[in-house]
Protein backbone atom coordinates (compact mmCIF):
# COMPACT_ATOMS: atom_id res chain seq x y z
CA UNK A 1 0.00 0.00 0.00
CA UNK A 2 1.57 3.08 -0.92
CA UNK A 3 0.96 6.71 0.49
CA UNK A 4 0.52 9.64 -1.80
CA UNK A 5 -0.54 13.85 -1.33
CA UNK A 6 -3.79 15.03 -2.41
CA UNK A 7 -1.61 17.14 -4.40
CA UNK A 8 -0.09 15.46 -7.18
CA UNK A 9 -1.17 12.57 -9.14
CA UNK A 10 -1.64 9.07 -7.64
CA UNK A 11 0.51 6.83 -8.72
CA UNK A 12 0.45 4.99 -12.02
CA UNK A 13 -2.24 7.28 -13.10
CA UNK A 14 -1.54 9.94 -16.11
CA UNK A 15 -2.20 13.42 -14.94
CA UNK A 16 -4.91 15.54 -16.99
CA UNK A 17 -3.17 18.49 -19.22
CA UNK A 18 -3.30 21.54 -18.47
CA UNK A 19 -5.31 22.84 -21.72
CA UNK A 20 -8.29 20.45 -20.50
CA UNK A 21 -9.30 22.50 -17.16
CA UNK A 22 -11.41 25.19 -18.32
CA UNK A 23 -13.99 27.35 -16.43
CA UNK A 24 -17.48 26.25 -17.82
CA UNK A 25 -20.17 28.75 -18.72
CA UNK A 26 -23.26 29.08 -16.78
CA UNK A 27 -26.42 27.51 -17.99
CA UNK A 28 -28.90 30.03 -19.23
CA UNK A 29 -32.03 28.16 -18.75
CA UNK A 30 -34.94 29.71 -20.28
CA UNK A 31 -38.52 29.10 -18.61
CA UNK A 32 -41.48 27.09 -19.73
CA UNK A 33 -44.14 28.80 -21.37
CA UNK A 34 -47.60 27.63 -20.80
CA UNK A 35 -50.24 29.50 -22.66
CA UNK A 36 -52.86 27.03 -21.98
CA UNK A 37 -52.61 27.65 -18.14
CA UNK A 38 -52.74 31.25 -18.48
CA UNK A 39 -56.07 31.41 -20.40
CA UNK A 40 -57.59 29.21 -17.95
CA UNK A 41 -56.61 31.36 -14.83
CA UNK A 42 -57.79 34.43 -16.51
CA UNK A 43 -61.43 32.47 -17.47
CA UNK A 44 -61.72 31.28 -13.70
CA UNK A 45 -61.17 35.10 -12.79
CA UNK A 46 -63.35 36.59 -15.54
CA UNK A 47 -66.52 34.00 -14.19
CA UNK A 48 -65.51 35.22 -10.54
CA UNK A 49 -65.84 38.49 -11.22
CA UNK A 50 -69.04 38.10 -13.28
CA UNK A 51 -70.54 36.23 -10.14
CA UNK A 52 -69.57 38.89 -7.76
CA UNK A 53 -70.82 41.29 -10.04
CA UNK A 54 -74.49 39.44 -10.16
CA UNK A 55 -74.69 38.65 -6.47
CA UNK A 56 -74.12 42.59 -5.64
CA UNK A 57 -77.09 43.52 -7.74
CA UNK A 58 -79.71 40.68 -7.63
CA UNK A 59 -82.64 42.04 -5.46
CA UNK A 60 -82.86 38.34 -3.84
CA UNK A 61 -80.00 38.23 -1.70
CA UNK A 62 -81.28 41.65 0.01
CA UNK A 63 -78.06 42.75 1.02
CA UNK A 64 -79.69 45.81 3.13
CA UNK A 65 -81.62 43.66 5.21
CA UNK A 66 -78.19 41.29 5.50
CA UNK A 67 -75.93 44.55 7.03
CA UNK A 68 -78.85 45.05 8.84
CA UNK A 69 -79.16 41.53 11.06
CA UNK A 70 -75.56 40.60 10.78
CA UNK A 71 -74.92 42.30 14.20
CA UNK A 72 -78.58 41.97 15.43
CA UNK A 73 -78.39 40.65 18.83
CA UNK A 74 -80.71 37.74 18.67
CA UNK A 75 -77.61 36.61 16.00
CA UNK A 76 -74.23 37.81 18.03
CA UNK A 77 -76.18 35.84 21.15
CA UNK A 78 -76.93 32.88 18.81
CA UNK A 79 -73.52 32.58 17.69
CA UNK A 80 -72.45 32.94 21.37
CA UNK A 81 -74.47 29.64 22.33
CA UNK A 82 -72.85 27.99 18.86
CA UNK A 83 -69.30 28.60 20.25
CA UNK A 84 -70.36 27.47 23.46
CA UNK A 85 -72.23 24.10 22.22
CA UNK A 86 -68.65 23.17 19.75
CA UNK A 87 -66.03 23.94 22.50
CA UNK A 88 -67.80 22.12 25.36
CA UNK A 89 -68.84 19.04 23.22
CA UNK A 90 -65.21 18.82 21.50
CA UNK A 91 -63.69 18.99 25.13
CA UNK A 92 -65.87 15.86 26.14
CA UNK A 93 -65.39 14.16 22.98
CA UNK A 94 -61.34 14.58 23.43
CA UNK A 95 -61.28 13.26 26.55
CA UNK A 96 -63.74 10.24 25.74
CA UNK A 97 -61.74 9.50 22.58
CA UNK A 98 -58.64 9.28 24.13
CA UNK A 99 -60.29 6.86 27.12
CA UNK A 100 -61.63 5.09 24.03
CA UNK A 101 -58.81 4.53 21.67
CA UNK A 102 -56.83 3.65 24.58
CA UNK A 103 -59.35 0.72 25.67
CA UNK A 104 -58.95 -0.28 21.50
CA UNK A 105 -55.43 -0.59 22.28
CA UNK A 106 -55.68 -2.54 25.36
CA UNK A 107 -54.46 -6.32 24.95
CA UNK A 108 -58.10 -7.01 26.98
CA UNK A 109 -60.62 -8.45 24.75
CA UNK A 110 -63.47 -7.38 26.77
CA UNK A 111 -62.19 -4.06 27.31
CA UNK A 112 -61.65 -3.81 23.42
CA UNK A 113 -64.92 -5.54 22.64
CA UNK A 114 -66.97 -2.83 23.97
CA UNK A 115 -64.90 0.03 22.76
CA UNK A 116 -65.74 -1.17 19.60
CA UNK A 117 -69.29 -1.82 19.65
CA UNK A 118 -69.46 1.71 20.83
CA UNK A 119 -68.02 3.27 17.61
CA UNK A 120 -70.10 0.41 16.17
CA UNK A 121 -73.30 2.27 17.14
CA UNK A 122 -72.29 5.85 17.05
CA UNK A 123 -70.10 5.50 13.80
CA UNK A 124 -73.01 3.46 12.05
CA UNK A 125 -76.01 5.99 12.48
CA UNK A 126 -76.71 9.01 11.95
CA UNK A 127 -76.17 12.26 14.07
CA UNK A 128 -79.60 13.60 13.41
CA UNK A 129 -81.39 10.22 14.92
CA UNK A 130 -78.88 10.31 17.80
CA UNK A 131 -80.06 13.91 18.36
CA UNK A 132 -83.85 12.91 17.95
CA UNK A 133 -83.64 10.03 20.57
CA UNK A 134 -81.49 12.34 23.12
CA UNK A 135 -85.12 14.88 22.81
CA UNK A 136 -87.34 11.80 23.71
CA UNK A 137 -84.86 10.97 26.42
CA UNK A 138 -87.16 11.87 28.98
CA UNK A 139 -89.48 9.29 27.31
CA UNK A 140 -87.24 6.37 27.20
CA UNK A 141 -86.20 6.92 31.28
CA UNK A 142 -88.63 9.11 32.82
CA UNK A 143 -86.54 9.66 36.34
CA UNK A 144 -82.60 9.02 36.70
CA UNK A 145 -82.20 6.86 39.43
CA UNK A 146 -78.81 6.91 41.59
CA UNK A 147 -77.91 3.62 44.18
CA UNK A 148 -77.66 -0.10 44.01
CA UNK A 149 -79.78 -1.93 40.81
CA UNK A 150 -82.68 -3.39 41.60
CA UNK A 151 -83.14 -2.05 44.93
CA UNK A 152 -84.66 1.38 45.91
CA UNK A 153 -82.72 4.28 44.58
CA UNK A 154 -80.78 6.76 47.06
CA UNK A 155 -81.64 9.66 44.89
CA UNK A 156 -84.04 10.28 41.83
CA UNK A 157 -84.26 12.57 39.40
CA UNK A 158 -86.97 13.98 36.98
CA UNK A 159 -85.31 14.06 33.56
CA UNK A 160 -86.58 16.82 32.57
CA UNK A 161 -85.53 18.44 35.07
CA UNK A 162 -82.47 17.34 35.42
CA UNK A 163 -81.45 17.53 31.53
CA UNK A 164 -82.51 20.82 29.50
CA UNK A 165 -82.30 20.86 25.59
CA UNK A 166 -78.65 22.87 25.78
CA UNK A 167 -77.31 19.81 27.62
CA UNK A 168 -78.84 17.26 25.93
CA UNK A 169 -77.43 18.59 22.39
CA UNK A 170 -74.18 18.80 24.08
CA UNK A 171 -74.50 15.28 25.01
CA UNK A 172 -75.80 14.41 22.16
CA UNK A 173 -72.95 15.76 19.80
CA UNK A 174 -70.54 14.90 21.97
CA UNK A 175 -71.12 11.17 22.21
CA UNK A 176 -71.05 11.15 18.38
CA UNK A 177 -68.20 12.99 18.15
CA UNK A 178 -65.98 10.75 20.17
CA UNK A 179 -66.28 7.69 18.14
CA UNK A 180 -64.80 9.98 15.65
CA UNK A 181 -62.12 11.20 18.14
CA UNK A 182 -60.92 7.60 19.08
CA UNK A 183 -60.06 6.20 15.80
CA UNK A 184 -58.07 9.72 15.05
CA UNK A 185 -56.30 9.32 18.49
CA UNK A 186 -55.51 5.19 17.61
CA UNK A 187 -54.27 6.15 14.46
CA UNK A 188 -51.69 8.66 16.10
CA UNK A 189 -50.35 6.13 18.88
CA UNK A 190 -50.57 3.66 15.87
CA UNK A 191 -48.02 6.07 14.45
CA UNK A 192 -45.35 6.46 16.82
CA UNK A 193 -42.58 2.85 16.15
CA UNK A 194 -43.06 0.55 18.86
CA UNK A 195 -39.17 1.05 19.87
CA UNK A 196 -40.08 4.46 21.39
CA UNK A 197 -41.94 2.66 23.88
CA UNK A 198 -39.96 -0.43 24.37
CA UNK A 199 -36.97 2.13 24.61
CA UNK A 200 -38.79 3.63 27.14
CA UNK A 201 -39.60 0.76 29.24
CA UNK A 202 -36.06 0.02 29.51
CA UNK A 203 -35.11 3.53 30.87
CA UNK A 204 -37.27 2.64 33.63
CA UNK A 205 -40.58 4.76 32.87
CA UNK A 206 -43.94 3.99 33.97
CA UNK A 207 -46.74 3.74 31.55
CA UNK A 208 -47.73 7.24 32.43
CA UNK A 209 -44.12 8.74 31.94
CA UNK A 210 -43.40 6.86 28.54
CA UNK A 211 -47.09 8.55 27.07
CA UNK A 212 -46.61 12.03 28.73
CA UNK A 213 -43.34 12.38 27.49
CA UNK A 214 -42.77 10.08 24.16
CA UNK A 215 -45.58 8.52 22.64
CA UNK A 216 -47.77 11.60 22.52
CA UNK A 217 -45.72 13.83 21.81
CA UNK A 218 -44.75 12.24 18.77
CA UNK A 219 -48.53 11.67 17.72
CA UNK A 220 -49.84 14.77 17.90
CA UNK A 221 -48.58 15.79 14.63
CA UNK A 222 -51.00 12.67 13.26
CA UNK A 223 -53.65 14.14 15.80
CA UNK A 224 -53.68 17.85 15.30
CA UNK A 225 -54.66 17.95 11.44
CA UNK A 226 -58.06 15.78 11.62
CA UNK A 227 -58.80 16.85 15.20
CA UNK A 228 -58.79 20.72 13.74
CA UNK A 229 -61.01 19.00 10.69
CA UNK A 230 -63.34 17.49 13.57
CA UNK A 231 -63.25 20.62 15.31
CA UNK A 232 -64.63 22.80 12.39
CA UNK A 233 -67.08 20.07 11.46
CA UNK A 234 -68.65 20.52 14.38
CA UNK A 235 -68.96 23.75 14.47
CA UNK A 236 -71.36 23.31 12.13
CA UNK A 237 -72.95 19.83 12.59
CA UNK A 238 -74.49 22.27 15.27
CA UNK A 239 -76.67 23.55 13.02
CA UNK A 240 -78.55 19.79 13.94
CA UNK A 241 -79.22 20.22 17.58
CA UNK A 242 -82.85 21.75 16.38
CA UNK A 243 -83.62 17.67 16.38
CA UNK A 244 -83.56 17.70 20.36
CA UNK A 245 -85.05 20.73 19.82
CA UNK A 246 -82.45 23.14 20.93
CA UNK A 247 -83.20 26.27 18.89
CA UNK A 248 -81.05 29.00 20.27
CA UNK A 249 -78.32 28.34 18.27
CA UNK A 250 -77.21 30.40 15.11
CA UNK A 251 -78.87 28.84 11.94
CA UNK A 252 -82.22 28.15 14.10
CA UNK A 253 -82.10 31.47 15.78
CA UNK A 254 -81.81 33.16 11.76
CA UNK A 255 -84.44 30.75 10.72
CA UNK A 256 -86.85 31.54 12.92
CA UNK A 257 -86.09 35.53 12.31
CA UNK A 258 -86.91 34.25 8.56
CA UNK A 259 -90.21 32.91 9.46
CA UNK A 260 -91.27 36.36 11.27
CA UNK A 261 -89.69 38.87 8.13
CA UNK A 262 -90.81 36.42 5.02
CA UNK A 263 -87.34 36.78 3.80
CA UNK A 264 -85.20 33.72 4.31
CA UNK A 265 -82.37 34.21 2.00
CA UNK A 266 -80.71 37.47 3.75
CA UNK A 267 -80.37 35.58 7.16
CA UNK A 268 -78.95 32.41 5.29
CA UNK A 269 -76.17 34.96 4.35
CA UNK A 270 -75.75 36.31 8.12
CA UNK A 271 -75.55 32.85 9.52
CA UNK A 272 -72.88 31.72 6.78
CA UNK A 273 -71.03 34.87 7.33
CA UNK A 274 -70.65 33.79 11.41
CA UNK A 275 -69.68 30.10 10.70
CA UNK A 276 -67.09 31.60 8.01
CA UNK A 277 -65.98 34.24 10.82
CA UNK A 278 -65.36 31.05 12.84
CA UNK A 279 -63.99 28.54 10.57
CA UNK A 280 -61.22 30.96 9.18
CA UNK A 281 -60.27 31.32 12.74
CA UNK A 282 -60.18 27.78 13.71
CA UNK A 283 -57.67 27.30 10.31
CA UNK A 284 -55.40 29.57 11.71
CA UNK A 285 -54.85 28.24 15.17
CA UNK A 286 -54.73 24.92 13.59
CA UNK A 287 -52.00 25.84 11.34
CA UNK A 288 -50.18 27.38 14.34
CA UNK A 289 -50.62 24.18 16.12
CA UNK A 290 -49.34 22.07 13.41
CA UNK A 291 -46.80 24.08 12.66
CA UNK A 292 -45.55 23.61 16.23
CA UNK A 293 -45.79 19.87 16.63
CA UNK A 294 -44.32 19.62 13.32
CA UNK A 295 -40.83 21.24 14.49
CA UNK A 296 -37.91 18.84 12.87
CA UNK A 297 -40.03 16.81 11.03
CA UNK A 298 -38.79 16.64 7.23
CA UNK A 299 -35.38 18.77 8.29
CA UNK A 300 -32.53 18.16 5.83
CA UNK A 301 -29.97 15.41 7.77
CA UNK A 302 -26.02 16.09 7.03
CA UNK A 303 -24.58 14.02 4.66
CA UNK A 304 -21.87 11.85 6.03
CA UNK A 305 -20.15 11.87 2.77
CA UNK A 306 -19.97 15.58 2.36
CA UNK A 307 -16.23 16.56 2.18
CA UNK A 308 -14.85 17.89 5.46
CA UNK A 309 -15.75 21.21 6.33
CA UNK A 310 -12.79 21.99 7.53
CA UNK A 311 -10.31 21.23 4.58
CA UNK A 312 -12.74 20.86 1.99
CA UNK A 313 -10.74 17.17 1.28
CA UNK A 314 -12.30 13.67 0.37
CA UNK A 315 -10.23 11.02 2.23
CA UNK A 316 -11.00 7.26 1.03
CA UNK A 317 -8.86 4.44 -1.04
CA UNK A 318 -9.02 5.13 -4.47
CA UNK A 319 -7.25 1.40 -6.83
CA UNK A 320 -3.66 2.33 -8.63
CA UNK A 321 -4.42 1.10 -12.50
CA UNK A 322 -1.72 -1.32 -13.19
CA UNK A 323 -0.25 -2.50 -9.95
CA UNK A 324 -3.52 -4.17 -8.39
CA UNK A 325 -3.04 -2.49 -4.92
CA UNK A 326 -4.84 0.54 -3.33
CA UNK A 327 -3.69 3.76 -2.84
CA UNK A 328 -4.57 5.81 0.03
CA UNK A 329 -5.66 9.27 -0.34
CA UNK A 330 -4.93 11.11 2.92
CA UNK A 331 -6.13 14.86 3.16
CA UNK A 332 -3.42 17.78 3.38
CA UNK A 333 -2.40 18.55 7.28
CA UNK A 334 -2.83 21.66 8.92
CA UNK A 335 0.72 23.40 9.23
CA UNK A 336 1.91 24.12 12.90
CA UNK A 337 3.22 27.33 13.60
CA UNK A 338 6.26 28.01 12.84
CA UNK A 339 6.79 25.52 10.21
CA UNK A 340 6.33 25.20 6.64
CA UNK A 341 3.96 22.79 4.90
CA UNK A 342 6.97 20.18 4.41
CA UNK A 343 7.05 19.94 8.09
CA UNK A 344 10.48 21.33 8.36
CA UNK A 345 10.98 23.93 10.53
CA UNK A 346 11.32 27.91 9.10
Amino acid sequence: MSTTHPSGPAAGSTPPPRDAVSTSEPIKAIRLRHPWRVVFAVLLMAIFALFVIDAAFRPAYDWPAVGKYLFDRRISMAALVTIQLTVFSMVIAIILGVILAVMRLSPNPVVKSVAWFYLWIFRGTPVYVQLTIWGLISLIYTSIDIGIPFMDPWVSFSTNAALNTFTLAIIGLALNEAAYMAEIVRAGLLSVDKGQEEASIALGMSWSQTMTRVILPQSMRVIIPPTGNEVISMLKTTSLVTAVPFSLELFTRSRDISAETFNPIPLLIVASIWYLFFTSILMVGQYFLEKRFSRGVGDRQTDKSDPAPSTGAITGVVPVIGSGQPTVVLPPKTDAPGTTGDGGAR
